[in-house]
């Protein structure tokens, strides 16, 4: 058959079936999707340590919990910020909650900033509570909130400036975001529980669903 002809009679199959098109876009999406679920269960198993061991990344609820929640997170987001209390409430329910704190800042110089603090912070044993007060703030997290809020947390103001500038520092954040990217978080708040990765603000109910199905897995 000459090509011309062929591609006419395709051509007018296709119009004649449209459905066609549709369930050879489903599937290959389908594919696609499948693909990228396989990639990221192995970036989970391949990289568990740096994921959920990593000491550079502070750990809060029962350090020694059976069960880990993960969360990539940017202290100038909002939706990072609804999501504090639903944290809260997740930790107090569940006494053997491991959370491992992932600075993960992509809105900014100042969300940088506010995560290299963060950090530095850990190297004085005041993380978790320089973390929540950071997201008490209602505006945006500058450099001048991030020293107020670190000096009303009692700690060593010139001791975290000069520990934030640290390489060792610059380069956990630096691992994190490499890591995101390879779980294929691309935005605030990120959840890693077991196999699963939430995007997104969610809310408690959700949450809770997955750190069970995740405890099943551990």
């Amino acid at each position: 058959m000459p090509q011309a002809e062929f591609e006419q009679r395709v051509r007018d199959y296709l119009l004649a079936h449209p459905e066609v098109v549709v369930e050879a876009l489903q599937a290959y999406d389908a594919r696609q999707r499948q693909a990228q679920e396989d990639q990221i269960r192995a970036v989970l198993a391949e990289r568990a340590d740096e994921i959920l061991r990593d000491p550079a990344s502070p750990v809060g609820g029962n350090v020694r919990g059976n069960v880990t929640l993960v969360e990539f997170f940017d202290y100038n987001c909002s939706y990072c910020r609804q999501m504090m209390p639903i944290m809260a409430q997740a930790e107090a329910a569940d006494p053997e909650l491991r959370i491992v704190y992932k600075e993960f800042p992509i809105l900014g110089p100042d969300s940088t900033l506010a995560a290299k603090a963060a950090l530095a912070s850990h190297r004085q044993g005041g993380y978790v509570k320089f973390h929540r007060a950071l997201y008490q703030v209602k505006s945006r997290v500058t450099e001048a909130v991030v020293l107020k809020a670190a000096a009303e947390a009692g700690l060593d103001v010139e001791r975290l400036k000069t520990d934030m500038e640290s390489p060792e520092i610059k380069a956990s954040i630096g691992r994190n975001l490499q890591l995101a990217q390879a779980l294929n978080i691309n935005g605030t708040p990120g959840f890693v529980a077991g196999k699963q990765i939430l995007h997104g603000a969610t809310d408690l109910a959700t949450l809770m669903q997955a750190i069970e199905q995740a405890r099943k897995e551990e």
